[in-house]
């Protein structure tokens, strides 16, 4: 077993690299950590380049099942130190395993033809925000997410743990013309509803039987007024307390449960 032990190794400082934006875009590469979230990959068939784990958790690894599945696996796999391990963590406690994962491209009228229920997010811009929603969508039965340009990148670190694995699960497109795909949705009969602070009619008295699409707006600013123009309605959650608003996974959350709700209850 070679275990690399030098910050200059052509593997410390891809992963490294892999931390910041501008690199995973020009790779199409990103990385995930934990052992929950590599066996995800490893289930889900990700495009897995190589995985990387400590000289620790190859000699005492904390889940044999999964350190089997690397070691007949027929992806690539490297060894490094703790040290070196903790320098290309994102994780102020690393497990000791993360993976190199190429990054899934999904056609925006394919996502919208074979789906009958989708998300819309505008500008949003914290990564928890967005990893839950994706975590919600992918809970909710949704088919797709589309994020317009200016989101918080898909593939940011926080965004990806907070989705806990979903994103393997579920279509997420980034930096759409948000434009375009809402007027795509809705010649291929979906329903469109803005989550707007403004709505006159509460989401619940909203029929989400059909095909429904639903917009969730940035977090400080909600939806943008020229996307909310081209929502069929805007919706409001009702709030009788004395907050002004609510945390916009949350609102998502409410949105996409009622759709669950309405089919499941008109099935029954």
């Amino acid at each position: 077993m070679n275990i690399i032990t030098s910050s200059q190794n052509p593997v410390v400082k891809e992963v490294k690299s892999l931390k910041n934006r501008k690199y995973r875009d020009e790779k199409g590469l990103f990385f995930i950590e934990g052992t929950r979230f590599v066996r995800e990959a490893l289930v889900e068939r990700a495009d897995i380049c190589k995985i990387v784990i400590t000289d620790k958790f190859h000699d005492s690894p904390p889940d044999k099942e999964l350190l089997d599945s690397v070691k007949h696996s027929e992806y690539e796999t490297c060894v490094l130190t703790e040290r070196l391990f903790r320098e290309v963590s994102d994780t102020e406690n690393p497990q000791g395993i993360l993976a190199v994962v190429r990054k899934k491209t999904h056609s925006l009228d394919r996502v919208l033809s074979d789906s009958s229920f989708i998300l819309f997010l505008d500008s949003l811009q914290d990564p928890g925000n967005l990893g839950t929603i994706i975590r919600t969508a992918d809970a909710a039965g949704a088919d797709g997410v589309i994020l317009s340009r200016g989101c918080v990148d898909l593939y940011n670190p926080k965004v990806l743990r907070a989705t806990m694995g979903s994103i393997f699960h579920i279509p997420v497109l980034q930096d759409a013309d948000l434009k375009e795909a809402i007027s795509i949705a809705k010649t291929k009969g979906f329903g469109v509803y803005a989550a707007h602070l403004k709505g006159k009619i509460n989401y619940f008295d909203v029929d989400m039987k059909k095909r429904t699409a639903i917009i969730i707006g940035n977090e400080a600013k909600g939806i943008s007024d020229d996307i909310a123009a081209l929502a069929d309605m805007p919706v409001r959650i009702p709030m009788p307390g004395r907050a002004e608003s609510l945390n916009a996974s949350v609102a998502a959350g409410l949105l996409m449960y009622e759709v669950v709700r309405s089919r499941v209850h008109d099935r029954a």
